[in-house]
């Protein structure tokens, strides 16, 4: 199934109306993380206690932490939650972070919600449901991992497209993948929604299918240069992407719609993975198009400029 059979559209010709929306939101991104929300680590990375209580009716979300105030809890994070159950507007999760600097006293941060809880509500008016506690140590080391994982994911990604392309195929792709990155984990400040284990499952998994979309295109290009050496990279670059867009809308298109299902159906569970996933596929599938590809012709562009020649990999073996 082909979508557009002759598109002929100047991709490159809106390459700074591209630049201006990526400076746009990642600029945005980059201020929510540095002044306004950071990064909101949840409880997996940061360590503290997360209890999900389910009330006999709808809680007000001010008289809880009201609640904790004068219970002496501080820094208590109180979230409605959605549950595809029916008894969705019951339910809370409500996070504390870690008050120590070792494991040793981890289980206080439970009792001090019930405690608060116990005091300002009738027992049988709620019920904890689940409680999740991650100790610092634990927590910074999840981290660690997490930052590594990232890292090496990319890394690996760079060494293949050098070895299948050419550097500078392997460094744009990364870059669309550093920019597709930034601009979902500046989704979740700006949102102020916490990043939890399960969205760094998310983002490694739009890494992959960001660079894959990249690998469609520049595999495309690496076959036109090869049919069309006295055409110019820019001409080839617009042509192959034009080829490769009934394919991208439909793959990219396809995969949005499931992860929209279950960003609006999936409940509480998948809601962080999910929306990193819907954020991360839009970016990704625009970053192919907008980012790797006039990186890449704006860097052949200025070797020729300094009278080098480019470094094309139209001669490299096919697999």
């Amino acid at each position: 199934m082909e979508l557009f059979r002759s598109a002929s559209i100047d991709w490159l010709g809106k390459k700074w109306y591209f630049l201006g929306f990526s400076l746009i939101f990642s600029v945005a991104g980059i201020l929510s993380m540095l002044f306004w929300h950071h990064i909101p680590l949840g409880v997996d990375f940061k360590g503290g206690t997360q209890v999900r209580v389910e009330f006999s009716q709808t809680p007000n979300e001010d008289h809880i932490r009201s609640a904790f105030d004068r219970a002496g809890v501080r820094d208590a994070r109180i979230q409605r939650i959605s549950d595809p159950s029916g008894h969705a507007a019951n339910k809370v999760i409500i996070a504390l972070p870690q008050s120590t600097a070792t494991d040793a006293a981890h289980d206080a941060g439970r009792q001090s919600v019930e405690n608060a809880l116990s005091a300002n509500y009738h027992d049988s008016s709620f019920t904890i449901e689940q409680v999740e506690i991650v100790g610092p140590t634990a927590g910074k080391q999840l981290q660690k991992q997490a930052l590594l994982a990232t890292a090496y994911s990319l890394l690996g990604m760079l060494i293949y497209l050098w070895f299948r392309f050419e550097l500078i195929y392997g460094v744009a792709a990364l870059v669309a993948v550093f920019h597709d990155t930034l601009i979902t984990v500046g989704a979740f400040s700006l949102t102020n929604q916490e990043i939890t284990l399960t969205v760094i499952a998310a983002i490694l998994t739009l890494i992959g299918y960001s660079m894959n979309d990249t690998i469609v295109v520049f595999d495309r290009i690496r076959e036109n240069l090869a049919m069309s050496r006295r055409e110019t990279l820019s001409d080839v670059v617009n042509r192959s992407i034009n080829q490769t867009l009934s394919r991208t809308v439909l793959s990219s298109g396809l995969t949005f719609l499931t992860v929209l299902s279950l960003y609006l159906f999936g409940g509480e569970v998948l809601h962080g993975f999910s929306f990193a996933l819907v954020v991360g596929i839009l970016i990704g599938t625009y970053s192919s198009i907008a980012v790797a590809a006039p990186m890449l012709v704006a860097y052949q562009d200025w070797r020729a400029a300094r009278g080098k020649v480019a470094t094309l990999p139209a001669k490299r073996a096919r697999a």
